[in-house]
């Protein structure tokens, strides 16, 4: 299927590795000309010259943190400027923040957690929509976790703000839905990710991992013109691992 995205332009942050790279990847094979970010200038370089290829220097490769409100904000200025325009999609992405419960986790981490899971959100948003709602035609998804709908007893960092993520998607939604500009995200469960070997210390046992690529796919279908009338919606991509009815 034709996504119609041809020639548009991206923005995927934290998109050097994991289910950021696998977003890369789908759009650029889609003819979406892709800029990424990472904190590793090398990691970074290698993951730019590994995406198919739309045309000689369309890809742009950025070394950037998106773990506070100011380094999110900046990501989507580089990409401007690369580019010469703002984005016409942007994938919001970070790393997770640590593992930790109620009782093992102190007031003072939730500060760095909050930044870096939600208020980057709310800056590379607030960089980027305005430009796509004035052009009348834009694509936010933010890869979030399936923790939103079914929280992860370990993980209460995570949990906590990333549903606030969550609801600022669903507000900001219903905001520009009629500017042509759609607000999506995607719940990702269990894949074969750096992360999740570091979570869980390289034994997946008989949990249920999914491709990355197949994630990447998913991003990649609500970015495209056919997807125009689908906004405010959390996509599970779990498997089916999730038990929850809504």
């Amino acid at each position: 299927m034709d996504l119609g995205i041809a020639g548009r332009t991206a923005a995927v942050a934290a998109g050097s590795a994991g289910l950021g790279l696998a977003s890369a990847t789908a759009l650029a094979a889609e003819g979406v000309r892709v800029a990424i970010c990472g904190r590793d200038e090398d990691r970074v370089d290698g993951a730019v010259a590994g995406l198919p290829v739309v045309g000689a220097g369309d890809h742009v490769g950025l070394v950037a943190d998106v773990s506070s409100p100011a380094g999110a904000t900046g990501f989507v200025a580089a990409v401007t400027d690369a580019f010469g325009a703002p984005p016409d999609i942007l994938v919001t992405n970070a790393g997770g923040p640590p593992p930790g419960t109620f009782a093992s986790t102190p007031l003072d981490a939730y500060e760095p957690a909050l930044a870096l899971n939600l208020l980057s959100v709310v800056a590379m948003c607030k960089a980027a929509v305005p430009a796509m709602q004035a052009r009348g035609w834009g694509r936010v998804v933010a890869i979030t976790s399936v923790a939103v709908k079914q929280p992860i007893a370990t993980l209460i960092l995570s949990n906590t703000a990333r549903a606030g993520a969550t609801g600022f998607l669903k507000t900001l939604a219903g905001e520009v839905r009629g500017d042509g500009v759609t607000v999506n995200s995607v719940l990702p469960g269990l894949h074969a990710t750096d992360r999740l070997l570091q979570l869980h210390g390289g034994d997946t046992g008989d949990m249920v991992v999914g491709d990355p690529a197949d994630f990447g796919t998913v991003v990649a279908f609500l970015c495209s013109e056919q997807a125009g009338f689908v906004t405010g919606t959390a996509l599970q991509v779990d498997g089916g691992a999730s038990s929850g009815l809504l």
